[in-house]
């Protein structure tokens, strides 16, 4: 294996460091290789990093002094679909004494049931609550989550035995997440609940809390590297100050938690779990919807693929080729855990059956494993391919850094060629952007517009449909082609 120095004295640096304790808002880029094949994925600075949109939780504790009816009603002025409950919340003004927690009965279940319908929410999280290490105390808070459907319990055990609570995680199938508070308690640092949790079910993970890793003088993006893979919540905070119990929530982006590289970092993990908002400024207890509106927003102005469909789905920690077919010869094998597509043979086509789509943009990522790697991305594929007929009535976008003109990546395949050449060097990801609008192709590469074209049947292609199915090439066995990160915005 040849070495790259330059990634081994970075590493080496980001070691050095991490040992010496970074403060919050030194942060150093990471360049994690991964390894792809035969190849290696370097992670890219944050800056670069294109953040994917996460689902927003609202944790009720931030509208602690309403009841659970009055939190919905103010969930849904926010516009946010996902809810987190805590235990012990009133219910409702019409039920003096009723709480919101896993000991109510069928009836106030139903009840809740109803209201998060009615309201279009959806409650996915629950917690921080506590149980002891019997099966007598877990159960009814295990039942209750598979019940309303919640997905993750956030909790935080006195006990260092998690064995029975693994055992319930695979009875139930609920995902544990270990929760962090400030210091005097046990998980204030991010180690102690990696020591904790290793080798368990990887149900069970950390529920990240940005805002006391700032109360406790731990950098948050120390914590959530070290935490990888291991992440099943995020309790998302700002605060305006580091290192201090006393620090106070802050609109997103106005503090010192450096909430563009949070997402960036986990964009970069795949994490496609929630964002719990948990607003806890004293200040705005009486109303804290206008910083968090603030707050939403600025999420949303750093969240690249905002309306975007991601077309490599991840369930579960993994992705699939769910909604996909192959016609032809070969087929692309796709890394579960890093979601990357590597071509085997061919000539085929991998195209996304799903849906045929009109007006869009197209954007995704390719690496090329030789020089004369040779691919291509089909663009409104008019019918579902059953013979080679379908390349006559629809346009592909070139990938061959080895030939020119009008076969040249950037290409129109056999119809225009390119401006200018913006490929990177081979073995490195490039990233494409394509947009199909009525007749309108224009395409930009690593940044780069080298196509800006009013299509015409030209070539090889006959005619082009008004819409179609999107496809990926798999050209031959000797150069392999990879994808990655495929998201699609109908226009």
């Amino acid at each position: 294996m040849k070495i790259n120095w330059k990634v081994s004295l970075l590493a080496i640096a980001l070691l050095l460091a991490s040992g010496f304790g970074l403060t919050a808002g030194e942060n150093i880029d990471p360049v994690a290789v991964q390894e792809d094949g035969n190849s290696q994925i370097g992670r890219i600075p944050y800056s670069e990093v294109r953040i994917r949109e996460f689902p927003i939780t609202m944790q009720c504790w931030t509208f602690r002094k309403f009841t659970f009816m009055e939190t919905l009603e103010k969930v849904q002025a926010l516009g946010i679909s996902y809810l987190e409950a805590y235990p012990g919340q009133a219910f409702s003004k019409d039920m003096p004494g009723v709480r919101f927690n896993h000991n109510m009965d069928e009836a106030m279940r139903k009840l809740a049931k109803k209201h998060l319908e009615d309201r279009g929410i959806t409650l996915i999280s629950y917690g921080v609550v506590g149980f002891d290490n019997t099966e007598e105390s877990m159960r009814p808070v295990f039942e209750f989550a598979r019940d309303m459907g919640i997905r993750t319990i956030n909790t935080e055990p006195k006990y260092d035995d998690l064995s029975l609570i693994e055992r319930m995680v695979k009875k139930h199938n609920v995902r544990i997440a270990i929760h962090n508070h400030p210091p005097p308690t046990k998980y204030a640092r991010p180690e102690t609940v990696l020591n904790l949790i290793k080798g368990l079910d990887p149900r069970i993970g950390a529920c990240a809390d940005t805002g006391h890793w700032l109360r406790t003088g731990v950098d948050p993006l120390e914590a959530l590297r070290m935490l990888e893979g291991r992440i099943m919540n995020v309790h998302l905070k700002d605060l305006d100050r580091f290192g201090t119990k006393d620090a106070l929530d802050v609109p997103f982006g106005q503090g010192k938690a450096n909430i563009h590289d949070i997402l960036a970092e986990l964009t970069l993990q795949n994490y496609y779990g929630p964002l719990a908002i948990e607003h806890e400024n004293p200040n705005d207890i009486d109303n804290p919807s206008p910083p968090i509106r603030k707050g939403v927003d600025y999420i949303h102005s750093i969240t690249h693929y905002r309306g975007y469909e991601q077309l490599l789905k991840n369930r579960g920690g993994r992705f699939n080729k769910h909604g996909w077919n192959h016609y032809g010869p070969g087929y692309f094998l796709l890394d579960e855990k890093t979601g990357v597509l590597k071509s085997v043979g061919g000539m085929g086509l991998f195209w996304y059956s799903a849906k045929k789509y009109t007006d869009f943009v197209l954007e995704l990522e390719y690496k090329c494993s030789q020089k004369n790697t040779n691919s291509g991305i089909f663009l409104r594929v008019p019918d579902m391919p059953v013979n080679n007929d379908y390349i006559y009535h629809c346009f592909e976008i070139q990938i061959d850094d080895a030939s020119k003109g009008i076969h040249a990546t950037g290409s129109a395949y056999d119809a225009e060629a390119p401006t200018q050449s913006a490929a990177k060097p081979t073995g490195e990801w490039n990233f494409y952007r394509l947009t199909f609008q009525g007749g309108r192709i224009q395409i930009e590469l690593n940044g780069v517009k080298v196509l800006d074209w009013k299509a015409e049947p030209r070539g090889k292609v006959r005619d082009f449909s008004r819409e179609g199915y999107l496809g990926l090439q798999n050209h031959d066995s000797r150069s392999p082609v990879y994808f990655r990160n495929i998201f699609i915005k109908e226009l």
